[in-house]
């Protein structure tokens, strides 16, 4: 018999006492029951500490958001409490309208769309040759009334001259001439006195002649004497004309610098430093005066902000303003509060309304406000006109 089958003698001569359980043995599987029913209230308590933790969580965090959402609220309020802003709101300039005085052909130009131009540069020449010849007539009836002014003044001197000395000669002749007729009346008297035997009648004649030729001489006289005594008129008269050359001279000054004038109107300069906008003009083109050929846009911008009457409280000219552009978002600008217009938009429209007619419904209005810019600007090249902004008024 192998070692197998001792083994299976051995077994089966086991008596039944033998094969009961030990006291140990029956007591572990209560044991175990023990611990885990000690240890089930434990867990189901740290389910429960846990269940309670987590329920807590969202009233932690909706407490947190709250007290923050309120902080940040204080905080926005204190820091807004005193500003005032508005979207509506653009930057405007002084766009200079240039427009030819005179009409003619542009026979130079010099300029381009959207250039910079300084201040007196030559931008563009209209055709000079009529306004050249122009000037050059007015300058010659300007030379004419000189020496016709030159010649008067001559007249006036010799007039006040030759006017008394002619009153003098006139009476001169006219005493002469009463003198020859005394002679020939006294001729005439002798040949008719003495007997006709004793003078010829040829005598007689000529004492007769002599007495009439004397006193047309006389008459003669009398007249040249009586133009002569105008000596008063003759030198007013002179001076008249020299007054007349005069105004001549003024009338001819006058034109040749109207004529200077409309020559240098053929030439137009920048009144200022300034881009060029809105060109409209082209070399060989007729333009006409007074037609916009272009605009000169200045360097110097500002804002005109339109703001809701209810925001006008405290504003005043004088306070502080930011300015952001939303072409520039990295661009700010501080600027202040230059003037309040004296009326709100709608008042100056073209269509004001008519409150007093049909149903009425209350609009807030707005109001222009100026505001000059005081810094921001050195780094930036050009700001066109009509650009958004959003200024933002330090009132209180």
């Amino acid at each position: 018999m192998n070692e197998t089958d001792e083994d299976d003698v051995d077994t089966t001569e086991r008596s039944p006492r033998d094969e009961r359980p030990s006291v140990d043995e029956q007591r572990a599987p209560a044991r175990q029951r023990l611990d885990r029913d000690n240890e089930r209230p434990d867990r189901e308590d740290d389910r429960q500490d846990g269940q309670r933790d987590k329920s807590r969580w969202p009233l932690i965090i909706l407490i947190a958001v709250v007290t923050i959402a309120i902080i940040a609220g204080v905080i926005y309020w204190r820091a807004t409490a005193g500003l005032e802003s508005t979207d509506d709101a653009y930057t405007e300039g002084t766009a200079i309208s240039i427009a030819p005085q005179i009409a003619g052909n542009v026979t130079q130009l010099n300029i381009s769309d959207n250039t910079f131009v300084r201040a007196g540069r030559l931008l563009l020449i209209i055709d000079q040759r009529q306004y050249k010849a122009a000037f050059d007539q007015a300058r010659a009836n300007l030379r004419l009334a000189q020496y016709q002014l030159s010649s008067a003044q001559v007249d006036l001197e010799m007039s006040r001259v030759r006017a008394p000395a002619t009153l003098q000669q006139a009476q001169a002749q006219l005493a002469q001439a009463q003198a020859n007729r005394v002679q020939a009346e006294r001729e005439y008297r002798r040949q008719h006195a003495v007997n006709p035997q004793a003078t010829t009648q040829a005598s007689i004649d000529q004492a007769n002649a002599a007495l009439a030729s004397q006193t047309a001489a006389v008459s003669s006289a009398n007249a040249q004497l009586q133009i002569a005594s105008l000596v008063d008129q003759t030198i007013q008269a002179a001076e008249d004309t020299v007054g007349e050359r005069q105004a001549q001279l003024a009338q001819a000054q006058a034109n040749l610098e109207q004529a200077q004038v409309n020559l240098s109107y053929t030439e137009i300069r920048a009144p200022a430093d300034g881009w060029i906008t809105q060109r409209n003009v082209e070399k060989g083109s007729f333009i006409q005066a007074g037609q916009q050929v272009f605009f000169i846009v200045t360097k110097q911008p500002w804002i005109v902000a339109n703001f809701k009457e209810t925001q006008l409280t405290y504003m005043r000219p004088g306070q502080k303003v930011s300015i952001s552009v939303d072409a520039f978002p990295n661009l700010r600008l501080s600027g202040h509060v230059d003037s309040i217009q004296a009326g709100s938009g709608a008042r100056f429209s073209a269509f004001p309304a008519q409150n007093a007619t049909g149903n009425f419904v209350k609009i807030v209005r707005r109001v222009p406000v100026k505001i000059i810019i005081d810094d921001g600007l050195e780094g930036v090249r050009e700001m066109p006109l009509g650009l958004s902004v959003v200024p933002t008024v330090t009132v209180r």
